[in-house]
């Protein structure tokens, strides 16, 4: 099971939309919207779980692929950076 980033994403898309688009790939298992809490509206960027050689399809298909104008930028989720990003600040 691969875990896939899908960023640039327009702030009106559903999940229904997104995940028409990654089942022209094969069977999406799981996905996740990032909302904003107030609005409801896409925070542009979400993910989406699919088996290894569906999601390395879907990577290739749909990374760059333009969706209402704007560029998707479609990858394979990278563990977080303990000592970058997020967590606590010493």
């Amino acid at each position: 099971m691969k875990k896939l980033f899908v960023g640039n994403l327009p702030t009106d898309i559903s999940d229904e939309e997104l995940t028409e688009l990654f089942s022209a790939h094969g069977r999406v298992r799981s996905l996740r919207l990032v909302r904003d809490v107030f609005s409801g509206a896409c925070r542009g960027f979400g993910f989406i779980e699919m088996e290894g050689h569906e999601a390395r399809a879907a990577v290739s298909a749909l990374n760059g692929l333009e969706l209402r104008g704007k560029p998707l930028k479609v990858n394979e989720e990278r563990p977080k950076d303990k000592a970058g990003r997020g967590g606590r600040r010493r």
